[in-house]
């Protein structure tokens, strides 16, 4: 049975950006046609934690997804990075995924536990929340990616792909 996963991505928010690293991802992901898994994508959400949540809680009621990953910018990095935690005042809340498990075999993904208090932690947050609260069973992570370019897009999207199939194939992760 083919595992149901949402992919969100963000829009620019600088005057001087040409595009989003997390967008620029999921965007060379549609090009790949070896995913045997059903994936829809949900790109470009706004830079505004309420009106990017609002879209992503739409699409998980309209497509019950097996898994959510919710990717955002992190130009500081030079790796992705999977977010164990998302933060609001003193509530954190963890996701249900194993990332132990599911970064093992990858080349260079790093499990970080600062998503970085801007709109990414706002999303994981609203999202996890959101699925606790409703008991839905679909699992969520947030993967930070860095800048792309030619050196590193190669080795990132093998990463990346990766995650996807792990998350699809493991009911364990």
């Amino acid at each position: 049975m083919k595992q149901r996963i949402l992919l969100t991505s963000f829009d620019t928010w600088l005057k001087d950006q040409q595009s989003n690293s997390s967008d620029d991802l999921l965007f060379e992901v549609t090009k790949l046609d070896l995913i045997p898994h059903h994936l829809t994508f949900l790109r470009q959400l706004p830079v505004d934690v309420q009106l990017a949540s609002t879209q992503v809680m739409e699409k998980i009621n309209a497509i019950q997804p097996d898994y959510i990953i919710c990717c955002g910018m992190a130009a500081t990095r030079t790796q992705l990075s999977v977010e164990a935690v998302a933060s609001c005042g003193e509530i954190v809340l963890q996701t249900e995924v194993d990332l132990e498990k599911l970064v093992a075999e990858t080349a260079a993904i790093q499990i970080s536990h600062d998503c970085g208090k801007f709109v990414c932690e706002g999303l994981y947050y609203l999202v996890l929340d959101y699925l606790s609260q409703n008991k839905l069973t679909a699992r969520c992570i947030f993967v930070h990616v860095p800048v792309l370019n030619q050196e590193n897009l190669m080795g990132i999207l093998a990463d990346f792909v990766l995650i996807i199939n792990k998350l699809a194939l493991s009911s364990s992760c």
